[in-house]
């Protein structure tokens, strides 16, 4: 199968040949999924497919390419999923997953489909000249709603560039002297040799968000 390159303002999205873009009329408003059981189950996995692109410099959400260890992504800009979310995709084929960061958004591209960043598409186990492959796309609600949890997946992102977070839970949230707040997350973290935790924690003060300290142990 041969496939072409469509360069445009949002990077350079990879779509096979055969791909044709859907009839559906775009719709200006953000929330074109008010309820999104009327399309999909917004927390449930979304099966779908994973191109791959390099990206480019300039993106509609104004994050780099480069952002989270290029574990990022574009998705459709009719998506419930909103620039800087966090998303698991997980490759059917092999079960292997990343967590991405959207970071441009495509018109007229499919709900059900996202163009991952070629390290992220490589991570999941996938050879880039398929092309696509099928997916299942998952938003991660726990994540977005913790946003330490989010900061410190993004330091670790940086401090194992070998790795790829393919899971993750919070672990506690407690006070600490002097009214401070301490929360701990553990993180699955793969390569292609081996899979191990990383638990991470932030102590911070919740009346300003100034940090305190931040501790990550293998566990």
């Amino acid at each position: 199968m041969h496939s072409h390159y469509y360069p445009g303002p949002y990077g350079y999205p990879y779509i096979p040949a055969h791909y044709q873009q859907p009839s559906y009329s775009r719709h200006p408003h953000p929330d074109y999924f008010p309820n999104h059981q009327s399309y999909y189950d917004y927390r449930q996995p979304v099966r779908g497919q994973a191109t791959w692109t390099e990206g480019g410099a300039v993106t509609q959400c104004g994050i780099p390419w480069s952002n989270n260890q290029y574990m990022t992504a574009a998705v459709g800009s009719n998506s419930p999923y909103q620039c800087g979310q966090a998303i698991k995709v997980r490759n059917v084929s092999n079960g292997r997953v990343v967590i991405v960061t959207v970071v441009d958004k495509v018109p007229n591209y499919p709900a059900n489909k996202i163009n991952l960043h070629r390290k992220a598409f490589e991570a999941l186990g996938a050879n880039i000249d398929l092309g696509i492959i099928n997916v299942d796309i998952t938003a991660s609600p726990e994540l977005e709603e913790e946003k330490w949890g989010k900061y410190l997946l993004e330091i670790i992102q940086a401090a194992y560039p070998n790795y790829n977070v393919t899971d993750y839970s919070k672990v506690s949230k407690n006070q600490v002297n002097g009214g401070q707040i301490r929360e701990v997350f553990k993180f699955v973290m793969t390569s292609p040799q081996e899979t191990t935790n990383i638990q991470g924690s932030v102590v911070y003060n919740p009346n300003t968000d100034r940090i305190s300290s931040i501790n990550f142990k293998e566990v």
